[in-house]
């Protein structure tokens, strides 16, 4: 078979070395639209926005945390034994970090990466990717991938947990639409993903797409730092863990609407395109908080 899941799960852990500093910070924050302007407003000296873009008042959003290394934790679990998928039917289904102590602007650390595990949805497979990072104060944070394989369900596996929740019965405490520059999958794939999907419109077409997309983990990105700058006080530290599905693609030159629903200790978040109906973007968003 082409995932063998008792094979991939008993696989030992793949070890790597990752750093970064503040450039690369920096790089990300732009490309999740740090310092662009908003409604009209030049927000590029804004002392709000300069946490995000300047080295000497320099703050970490915590979803940074899924290109650290220029993401290559996610890429190698795909290479584990036992998992021998066609690229081409590999989607990122979800994605969620928990942290457990602020990111530095500057760092050094050790990521350990393996198959956590593999479940039978029927017509496909969903494998989880863990990593693990830790430098020389202890660890940093986790992160869980999960990869939806269409074609490789039926082996008979546990079909896994339902991380579908229902949102609040009531208008959301708060709501933000952040647009997306035309150019901006162009900028954050400098941050380590360089699937021509997001750049190249030829083969945006030959994927069943009218024009490059966004990638997911911009929209995810974008999406945890309005939720910080708004419902958080704009206090990465209280970012406790953060989780979604993706449910959906945004094109560069749309606009994300950020419904917020404030609850004890988290933010429930649904994320839609603006120009499309709401279309669906992220779906099951938690952001765990202090």
């Amino acid at each position: 078979m082409p995932i063998d899941a008792a094979r991939a799960l008993a696989a030992d852990p793949r070890q790597g070395e990752i750093g970064w500093d503040h450039k690369d910070i920096q790089l990300y924050h732009l490309g999740l639209g740090a310092g662009s302007s908003l409604h009209g407003n030049s927000l590029a000296t804004d002392p709000d926005e300069l946490r995000y873009t300047l080295e000497s008042k320099l703050h970490v959003l915590p979803s940074f945390a899924t290109v650290a290394g220029a993401g290559m934790a996610m890429l190698g679990g795909l290479a584990a034994p036992g998992i021998e998928v066609n690229l081409a039917n590999v989607l990122h289904g979800g994605h969620s970090i928990e942290l457990h102590r602020p990111i530095p602007v500057q760092g050094r650390a050790t990521s350990s990466s393996r198959v956590a595990a593999v479940y039978d949805k029927g017509k496909a497979a969903v494998i989880v990717l863990r990593s693990e990072v830790a430098d020389a104060d202890g660890p940093l944070w986790t992160s869980d991938a999960q990869i939806f394989v269409r074609g490789e369900g039926g082996f008979g596996g546990e079909r896994g947990p339902s991380v579908r929740g229902e949102l609040p019965d009531r208008a959301p405490d708060r709501t933000e639409e952040r647009p997306i520059r035309e150019e901006q999958a162009l900028l954050y794939r400098l941050s380590g993903d360089w699937n021509p999907l997001h750049a190249d419109p030829e083969f945006a077409k030959l994927a069943g797409f009218d024009k490059p997309i966004l990638h997911g983990l911009c929209s995810y990105g974008m999406t945890l730092k309005a939720v910080v700058d708004t419902a958080l006080g704009g206090d990465v530290s209280r970012v406790r863990a953060y989780r979604t599905r993706f449910a959906g693609i945004v094109f560069p030159g749309e606009t994300l609407r950020i419904r917020m629903w404030q609850e004890p200790g988290r933010v429930l978040v649904s994320v839609t395109a603006a120009e499309r109906g709401d279309a669906p973007v992220l779906a099951d968003t938690v952001v765990e908080h202090a």
